[in-house]
């Protein structure tokens, strides 16, 4: 009998549930495949402590090829540039094609560097998070020789989240006097999609740390300056680029029902409205009844059902419906050893909150991550 091939396209939070589930139970007669182009995860959650000084690089990444590995599937280290639903073939960018009976797509968003005119020859983008990490260390060598003008484009929990990172590290840790951090929010508060009581704390927690807040579009990056719709130009020598990701342009023409942004549209059983052999989660989907559909909180209670539903799909079995949950709790690094944290309408900040995030992030790396010798 030929095997049935599976193929987890991407390495994200809801593919490494996938992975642990097949690891504790393979199913026979199963090809599992993992393609991805990094051989480690960087966990998001941490990347705001690590760019403030509070973690090492090692501490926030999860080694993807051990779990492969302990799961039976082939690891390959590569992108994907086409997907062709009509024949069930990924192609990829080293030149490979790969057939599946069966795809699960959990790659991460893209973001595109040409969208916004200057940005690809004078700004720093968060995505990939591999190479904004890898540049980290000579943006915080130019800090330490002169002083520095930051600025961070985006009003969302990544931009907020660096914006107070970066203001922490460049005043703790040697950065010239003179040094500064603004945020340009596009228009919006900063956490406009957050309770006000967050909102609140969130500008409180930007005013007293000196960061100021520009609620203007950006309309073009200079060499030493951001060029804002107002006509003003802001005086900026670093520009983080932190606005939203988009879907992978590979999604385009593949056959798959997209929404409006180009996202996939699942329903609930995370497969594809058009096409039941593929399933999707995080930030290439859209998953009906979500309130955050690309939140990473939601990516990762996904990942539980999507294992389940693969597993069922496989064996021939019913599939079970996943049903978001309507609040979730969100932890907001402040830059020091402080965040805030909200459920629903409750919100609390302090070291405590940090203490508790510490916890939680370093359990996940944890649950991923093999035992040292």
């Amino acid at each position: 009998m030929k095997a049935r091939r599976l193929l987890l396209l991407g390495g994200g939070h809801a593919h490494l549930q996938v992975l642990q589930a097949f690891a504790r139970q393979r199913l026979r007669g199963t090809e599992l495949t993992l393609v991805t182009p990094q051989a480690e995860q960087i966990y998001s959650g941490m990347v705001p402590g690590l760019v403030a000084g509070h973690y090492d690089s090692a501490s926030c990444v999860i080694p993807l090829g051990p779990l492969a590995a302990a799961a039976g599937a082939r690891f390959i280290g590569a992108s994907a540039i086409r997907l062709d639903t009509a024949n069930r073939r990924v192609s990829l960018a080293d030149g490979r094609s790969l057939d599946y009976d069966l795809l699960s797509l959990d790659t991460g968003a893209a973001m595109d560097r040409g969208r916004l005119p200057g940005a690809r020859e004078h700004a720093l983008f968060v995505r990939p998070m591999a190479d904004f990490l890898s540049l980290l260390p000579q943006f915080l060598d130019r800090a330490a020789a002169r002083p520095l003008k930051v600025v961070v484009l985006g009003a969302g929990a990544a931009g907020v989240e660096l914006a107070l990172a970066l203001q922490f590290r460049l005043a703790a840790a040697g950065g010239a006097p003179g040094s500064q951090v603004a945020l340009l929010t596009g228009g919006p508060e900063p956490l406009a999609s957050h309770p006000p009581a967050v909102q609140r704390r969130v500008l409180q927690a930007l005013a007293a740390r000196g960061i100021a807040v520009h609620r203007q579009a950006c309309i073009a990056l200079e060499a030493r300056a951001a060029v804002l719709a107002s006509g003003a130009r802001l005086a900026c020598d670093v520009p983080l680029v932190a606005t939203g990701a988009e879907a992978p342009a590979w999604l385009r023409g593949s056959g798959l029902a997209l929404d409006a942004q180009g996202y996939v549209q699942t329903g609930p059983t995370l497969q594809s409205r058009s096409h039941p052999e593929v399933f999707a989660v995080g930030d290439v989907a859209t998953l009906d009844g979500a309130p955050h559909p690309r939140s990473g909180v939601y990516a990762v209670r996904a990942g539980p059902p999507l294992a389940l539903n693969l597993r069922r799909r496989l064996a021939g079995g019913v599939l079970q419906p996943h049903r978001p949950q309507a609040r979730a709790l969100n932890l907001i690094a402040c830059g020091e050893q402080r965040a805030i944290a909200s459920w629903g309408g409750w919100s609390a900040e302090g070291r405590w909150v940090w203490r508790w995030k510490d916890r939680i992030d370093r359990a996940f790396i944890a649950r991923y991550t093999p035992a040292s010798g």
